[in-house]
């Protein structure tokens, strides 16, 4: 926890970026009855029946001190999904970085490992050199930002229902785009110091 949150300390550094990862999916669902639009005094009804369309996995990538984020949606969570997250981000997002700072919670996908499983060994070793590993700690998943950007994708994007994945991609790239544009950070004050006096039964006790 603590190797987290002083590396949230550190200020912004162009040549060594620090990326909030995290993954969560959105269940696709489609309309049983036609949904009958909102009309002068009469709000908009939707049947409370629905059909499963299956289930999109969205990854999360954040810069909470630059205000930057991108969402990528594929069909599963695998190792190799992962990895080209992090193939994107080191050859398309950041290239000119010295290395880039990965934030991220302990998932067994979440390593160097999944890389050697989606390239072959050279390629592998290096893009591993290009990401400095940080993990938050166990039900301690709140401390990743890329949460935060979940929940207001969440509210803000997927809080209808969306059948197909071509749409959802296009609704997405749309709340993207309208966020980055705005600039949006987070203003993190959680620290250390605090940490350490409001999470005090967390540590050992020292006699």
């Amino acid at each position: 926890m603590e190797d987290v949150l002083e590396e949230y300390r550190r200020p912004y550094d162009p040549q060594r970026p620090r990326v909030c990862l995290d993954e969560t999916t959105k269940q696709l669902v489609g309309e049983v009855a036609v949904p009958v639009p909102a009309s002068p005094g009469q709000v908009a009804r939707y049947d409370y029946e629905y059909e499963r369309k299956g289930v999109a996995t969205l990854f999360m990538m954040f810069e909470p001190l630059a205000g930057r984020r991108e969402v990528a949606v594929t069909e599963r969570r695998t190792r190799k999904d992962y990895a080209e997250c992090l193939r994107h981000l080191s050859d398309e997002v950041y290239p000119e970085a010295e290395v880039i700072v990965l934030i991220q919670d302990n998932l067994n996908i979440h390593s160097a490992a999944s890389l050697y499983e989606a390239f072959p060994p050279e390629e592998a070793r290096r893009l591993a050199g290009r990401f400095e590993f940080h993990y938050t700690p166990k039900h301690g998943s709140w401390l990743n930002m890329a949460e935060i950007e979940f929940s207001i994708l969440g509210r803000q994007c997927l809080s209808r229902r969306i059948d197909k994945v071509d749409v959802l991609c296009r609704e997405i790239q749309a709340w993207e785009e309208a966020r980055n544009a705005s600039g949006k950070t987070v203003d993190w004050h959680f620290t250390t110091e605090d940490a350490r006096i409001k999470l005090s039964k967390l540590y050992p006790s020292i006699d």
